[in-house]
């Protein structure tokens, strides 16, 4: 069967080849540039926890060597400290003291890239293509074709393309799918330098500083060696930010945090302008949009790489299954239901809070507590909480499987990422849940306390086990049996269903096989059409 075409090698295309080869898709990379990303310390991007860990399950190892995990966040107004919050694994959150506050990871975009596309080298499944610039789509019911113009003019063939070629995408265009949305959300001027503040590891919003030339907004973001991205909210239109000008912010922002401006290296400078958009249509039969060919957000902290690398883990295990076993269109389609939707509201909050903490002045100003409020909505979008950033659900997805008395409640909802606890693996294996992702299975996890000081012998052949295994080699999909202790809110034999990007299909009080069987027929969008499997077969063959 032909490869999938993937349209752009940016980090999102980057990352949809190598989740596609982890499953054992072949892709072809068509790029446009020659291959070298420009070092742009100033152009940096943050990763929230799940993203971070898709990308080092993938060979991504630049983040733990060129990027940085935040310790903690504190942000202020005017002169006072408004909200300290320490995160990463050993802290706890203000809001919640039993669970610990997510802690992002910051790191240069061009160190991201050569990490990823140092990846992609070290794969057999994935060629890459420089110079590649599509001028022509064509599909068909068995596949894709595209012709790339001078200089690799030559015509390429595909089971499926996506379109992974940014905010002017090529691939959208051919396609006639309309990108409407708001231009000019938020202006920032950004500087990149290397000094010491005062808050070593920690990020830091600050808003209404108090001195002339801070503006609105200020924000202050570590990278690894004392180097840090300062951010400055600009009127959304006007105000010409020259050098001058943006040396005199810097200079006044290092002097109002340390007392006295300290010796600093000015490393890299731009000024960038946020755009709300997001497209009609995320598929046309074979051909798919991803990342910021499908959407442009990023007002309020809100992270629109984030969101390209869900589309590629949402995309690809789908893919995966339509090219090794074929899918049905409910499966194909389920990708723009599913990330459309999330999408759409990550847009929709930041379009309904813009106002409140743009707006100026007035009686919302003189309210109690709307300062802490508004500080509320401004760290849950750099920190990847809340509407504004945390993980999306997918409860009203169309591969939701149908109630049934069979299901039972647990600390997940359906649609729901998983917890990332500890599982047994088949092969005794001790692991994170999280380490069994992207493989292209379903994963069926049995809640059965105290296994982990059994002898696995003695286990896996007693109570449900041998039940159960007989049920996971049953299902219509191939599926992958793990074993933990706990799971919150779970109780003793709770058996969970997880899709292969980490969300919940359902849970079962106990082993249910035709509860069980018709949840994971559900997931992958029903029975394959007879046709369908017949062209798949005479194209294999």
């Amino acid at each position: 069967m032909d490869p999938v075409i993937i349209v752009g090698a940016g980090p999102v295309g980057l990352v949809l080849s190598l989740a596609l080869a982890a499953q054992g898709v072949p892709s072809v990379l068509l790029d446009e540039d020659p291959g070298k990303e420009e070092t742009r310390p100033a152009r940096t991007v943050v990763l929230r926890e799940d993203t971070a860990a898709l990308l080092e399950r993938l060979g991504c190892k630049t983040l733990q060597d060129e990027g940085l995990r935040w310790s903690g966040w504190r942000s202020l107004r005017r002169k006072q400290l408004v909200r300290e919050l320490p995160l990463g694994e050993d802290a706890q959150s203000e809001d919640s003291p039993a669970a610990p506050a997510p802690a992002p990871v910051h790191v240069p975009q061009h160190a991201l890239v050569r990490g990823l596309r140092d990846a992609v080298a070290a794969q057999d499944l994935v060629r890459t293509a420089r110079h590649s610039r599509i001028d022509t789509l064509e599909q068909d019911p068995a596949g894709v074709t595209v012709h790339t113009r001078e200089p690799g003019s030559t015509w390429w063939r595909g089971s499926y393309l996506v379109g992974c070629d940014g905010a002017r995408s090529t691939v959208r265009k051919l396609l006639d799918i309309r990108f409407p949305g708001r231009t000019a959300v938020e202006r920032h001027a950004v500087a990149a330098l290397r000094t010491e503040l005062p808050w070593p590891g920690e990020a830091v919003l600050h808003r209404l500083p108090p001195w002339h030339s801070g503006g609105a907004e200020v924000t202050a973001r570590p990278l690894p060696d004392d180097v840090w991205r300062l951010d400055w909210l600009l009127p959304p239109r006007g105000e010409l930010v020259t050098p001058d000008v943006l040396v005199a912010r810097v200079r006044d922002s290092l002097a109002g945090w340390c007392g006295e401006t300290p010796p600093y290296e000015l490393l890299d400078t731009g000024v960038y302008t946020l755009h709300h958009r997001l497209a009609r249509r995320w598929r046309v039969n074979r051909a798919f949009l991803a990342g910021d060919a499908a959407h442009l957000l990023g007002a309020l902290g809100t992270q629109g790489l984030d969101e390209g690398v869900r589309d590629a883990e949402n995309l690809a295990w789908k893919l995966a299954l339509a090219w090794h076993h074929g899918a049905s269109d409910v499966l194909l389609d389920s990708y723009q239901a599913e990330r459309r939707a999330a999408v759409a509201a990550r847009l929709r909050a930041a379009d309904q809070s813009l106002p409140i903490l743009r707006g100026g002045g007035g009686l919302r100003t003189l309210v109690p507590g709307s300062a802490r409020g508004h500080d509320s909505l401004l760290t849950d979008g750099h920190l990847g909480c809340g509407p504004l950033g945390a993980p999306p659900s997918y409860s009203l997805s169309p591969l939701a499987p149908p109630h049934a008395e069979a299901h039972t409640s647990v600390g997940t909802p359906p649609g729901a990422p998983v917890s990332d606890v500890r599982v047994t693996a088949p092969d005794g294996t001790r692991v994170r849940l999280r380490e069994r992702l992207g493989q292209g299975r379903l994963l069926v996890v049995l809640v059965a306390p105290g296994t982990g000081v059994w002898d696995r012998r003695h286990w896996m052949g007693a109570g449900v086990m041998p039940r159960l295994v007989e049920t996971v080699d049953a299902l219509p999909v191939k599926g992958e049996l793990l074993v933990a202790e706990s799971y919150p809110g779970a109780s003793a034999h709770t058996v969970l269903l997880v899709r292969p990007d980490g969300h919940l299909v359902e849970s079962f009080s106990g082993v249910r096989p035709a509860e069980l069987r018709a949840a994971a027929d559900a997931a992958r969008g029903g029975a394959v059409r007879t046709s369908e499997r017949s062209d798949r077969t005479a194209d294999i063959n």
